[in-house]
């Protein structure tokens, strides 16, 4: 049966043990055992258990939140700063000795994306570290820890690097589901601040040897008002830059990534600046299948016309005709993603070349058809094959005799023997050696092209 005892002490006791029973006493007999729970002052609790005079579980004792509360008090923003806040200027930098305050920079390049060769821009997302040492601060009370996290709102406050990214269109900070940044003090009055942003970079891109380019890209850091006498931007000597191994783009590789100095004279002054530089390889896959295999098939497409009779003339006009309008049409599609460039490109190159194979499959037709002649024209007026025969079989056949030769009228057909039957030969020997002849210089197109530009 519990039972609640009223503790009392004398005045004595109470001045020797401020810290003993202040509040009643729980205790309660539970088979043999006496159990009983002492308050000790606001924070500690003990427990003890007895039988038969023998204590069998030791003291326990436990600090509670509100005295630990105490040890680590919150921290305002004039427990860093000078007791006399007009020694503290936010605007100068922190110089030591008259030496240039020191930045150090990391980044962390999460995701690389969205590049667009037409404006010529890029889009990445990183983590941003800044540290710097302010010796004008004083370190809190009792601090324990190895870092102690501030206020983000402090840095309005304080001195900060003036840092901006000078080859950005646009900066996003990040703030789901929590703002993305943080500020940290060490025991050597060090600063740390890490923000996550989303930057849309500009990339002075060239196409000369598009798409077999490798474009450099860079991410710029630069101060906006200090100049190297007051600040100094350097990388992080251990670690001052990590890439995601995991970024995969469409048509791009990372082939390359190092950081370096980029620090510029201005008329004002020389400023410090750092950069990120990445060497972005293009891919061939998508090209290969979508540019160059089907505009070789249209130029192969092309000399098929050799092959066919020189009577056919509307059957090879259509393809000659067919074939260059095409190629045309895919010319334009391989080039809708880059800017109107005065220059000539790579993939210019290939395809005027296989347009001028086209066209020049086109002009030899038109040389085969001038050497035919009559039959050609008759071709071209929509006589049948049957009646070409019939044409060709007069050239052909030779008079029996003079008397027969002159009792006959003279026709211009027999008369134009020698001359037709003459083109029409030659008619097919050029288009026998086109067989081969346009094959082979296009081979050798590819030799000097891909061994150009690969």
């Amino acid at each position: 049966m519990a039972r609640i005892e009223a503790a009392s002490a004398s005045s004595a006791t109470l001045s020797s043990f401020s810290e003993e029973i202040c509040e009643p006493v729980l205790s309660t007999e539970v088979e043999g055992w006496h159990i009983k729970v002492d308050s000790l002052s606001s924070s500690t609790f003990r427990l003890s258990a007895r039988k038969r005079g023998y204590r069998f579980f030791p003291k326990i004792e436990r600090e509670s939140d509100l005295e630990y509360g105490r040890k680590e008090s919150s921290l305002s923003l004039k427990d860093i700063l000078p007791l006399n806040p007009k020694l503290y200027d936010k605007h100068r930098a922190p110089k030591f000795l008259g030496q240039p305050t020191i930045v150090y920079f990391h980044v962390t390049v999460l995701s690389i994306d969205s590049i667009n060769e037409e404006s010529m821009t890029y889009v990445a997302d990183i983590f941003l570290a800044q540290s710097w040492r302010d010796s004008r601060l004083r370190l809190p009370e009792n601090m324990s820890e190895d870092y102690r996290i501030l206020d983000v709102d402090w840095l309005h406050n304080i001195w900060r690097p003036d840092c901006f990214f000078k080859n950005a269109k646009k900066v996003t900070f990040h703030e789901m589901s929590i703002p993305n940044h943080y500020l940290w003090l060490y025991h050597d009055k060090t600063l740390l601040y890490m923000s996550k942003l989303t930057l849309v970079l500009s990339c002075a891109m060239k196409f000369e040897s598009y798409p077999h380019d490798t474009q450099i890209c860079s991410m710029m850091i630069e101060s906006l008002s200090h100049t190297t006498q007051d600040l100094v931007f350097i990388w992080n000597m251990t670690d001052p830059l990590v890439v995601n191994p995991e970024i995969e783009l469409p048509q791009l590789d990372i082939s390359n990534n190092y950081t370096t100095d980029c620090t510029i004279e201005y008329s004002t002054g020389n400023f410090t600046c750092i950069q990120i530089v990445f060497n972005l390889r293009r891919r061939l896959g998508y090209h290969l299948f979508h540019t160059y295999i089907p505009s070789a098939l249209i130029v192969v497409m092309s000399w098929i016309a050799f092959w066919i009779k020189p009577e056919a003339i509307p059957a090879r006009v259509t393809l000659g005709v067919t074939s260059l309008l095409t190629l045309a049409t895919q010319n334009t599609q391989s080039q809708q993603s880059l800017p109107p460039v005065s220059y000539v490109k790579a993939i210019d190159v290939w395809m005027s070349s296989c347009s001028v194979f086209v066209f020049l499959s086109l002009m030899e037709f038109a040389v085969v058809n001038n050497y035919m002649g009559p039959v050609a024209t008759k071709a071209m007026k929509g006589y049948s094959d049957e009646d070409l025969r019939e044409a060709i079989d007069e050239f052909k056949t030779p008079m029996r005799n003079d008397s027969e030769r002159n009792r006959s009228p003279v026709r211009p057909a027999t008369v134009q023997y020698d001359t037709c039957c003459q083109g029409r030969a030659t008619a097919i020997y050029i288009d026998k050696v086109s067989r081969f002849f346009f094959p082979f210089s296009f081979l050798i197109l590819n030799v000097v092209y891909w061994s150009t530009f690969l």
